[in-house]
């Protein structure tokens, strides 16, 4: 094997991970004609989505962004982050010391974005779960092709 193909493959074997699983889900949504594996795949599919947005707004060796109580800094990071700094880090340090300290901490907006999909996820599956319970009470089964013949009926 090349450089290359170490490079795409095993360095970035997590991204391979969340595409498998991906695919696993959408598999699912796509083949399965029970309705409570359509909803198996796409809390799949939705898990592996957010694992991805993770995995892409992490930084090795990053601190987080908070200040401490006393206005001191906690670990490499400052609380007063200027967003991603368009001066290389060593020109920021002199003209903006908060920029050379944001270098150092992680962005933590796509943490905060999948914290609140994951409660949307949750709500999701939550209510597909009763409206599937539902068409279990009024049709006598979750399949997807008896539920449309008994509908045509």
């Amino acid at each position: 094997m090349d450089w290359l193909t170490m490079d795409l493959i095993v360095a970035r074997f997590n991204y391979w991970v969340y595409i498998v699983l991906m695919m696993i889900g959408l598999y699912a949504m796509i083949a399965k004609n029970n309705y409570m594996k359509k909803l198996i795949g796409m809390a799949i599919f939705q898990t592996a989505i957010m694992l991805f947005y993770v995995s892409i707004g992490t930084k090795k060796g990053a601190s987080i962004p908070i200040l401490d109580h006393h206005g001191g800094e906690h670990g490499a990071g400052s609380a007063h982050i200027a967003g991603e700094a368009a001066l290389k880090v060593g020109e920021a340090a002199a003209a903006f010391p908060e920029a050379a300290a944001a270098a150092g901490t992680t962005n933590p907006l796509p943490h905060v974005l999948m914290l609140t999909a994951i409660v949307v996820g949750v709500a999701t599956l939550g209510v597909a779960m009763a409206v599937v319970q539902k068409i279990n009470d009024q049709y006598g089964s979750i399949e997807e092709d008896e539920v449309l013949k008994r509908i045509k009926l």
